[in-house]
């Protein structure tokens, strides 16, 4: 499968937090609308190990989504569940505590899942380093099997807790801030990696 093969299905990503009030669905939908916009085909949904079912996001979630050009309208909260999990191709996770809660439900999905900050910095260190081949380049699953195999191929975080996003539910604004923050500018690395990548495998 090729970035251009018409018949090819959009990638699967699945961003996961507590509630699936906050983190989650706000990187979901920045995630997807700069994909969109990128060209990518992707499909992305979001999911909570303690999931406030049918919620919609927090007042704060939505309006930094609306900040980041992209629409909380329509989320309902739902709960983490192997299957999700196992239909996935790139499972993004707020924490890495929800990192190993969903390694644990699908012990599979370790090749594939990362917290979102994690996964950002291993893409942007590999292009920046060069170390994406063409073959990584060639089709979205392939890039993401390249990020992933870079893994402890960089120097470790001085502060593990840097691959993690501040939960700001119940908390002030300048936290829900915090958190906005660093997932607008994960998910414009994972996009910029991706159009990038496609840029390459379509020439």
């Amino acid at each position: 499968m090729t970035w251009s093969d018409p018949v090819a299905q959009p990638l699967r990503i699945l961003v996961v937090c507590t509630g699936n009030i906050c983190r989650s669905p706000l990187a979901e939908r920045v995630l997807q609308s700069r994909l969109d916009a990128a060209g990518i085909p992707a499909v992305v949904t979001s999911a909570g190990t303690s999931a406030m079912t049918g919620d919609a996001m927090t007042p704060q979630a939505a309006e930094l989504a609306a900040r980041y050009g992209a629409s909380a309208a329509g989320h309902a909260a739902r709960d983490l569940t192997a299957s999700l999990v196992a239909e996935s191709d790139l499972v993004l996770t707020a924490t890495r505590a929800h990192r190993a809660a969903t390694v644990t439900l699908h012990p599979r999905a370790t090749r594939y899942t990362f917290t979102l900050r994690e996964f950002a910095r291993l893409a942007d260190g590999a292009r920046a380093e060069g170390d994406l081949t063409a073959e990584d380049r060639a089709s979205l699953p392939a890039l993401i099997a390249g990020i992933a195999a870079h893994r402890g191929y960089f120097p470790p975080l001085a502060d593990p807790a840097d691959d993690d996003i501040v939960d700001p539910y119940r908390m002030p604004q300048e936290v829900y801030d915090e958190a906005g923050e660093a997932i607008d500018a994960a998910t414009a690395v994972v996009a910029s990696v991706f159009s990038d990548s496609r840029r390459h495998g379509d020439a």
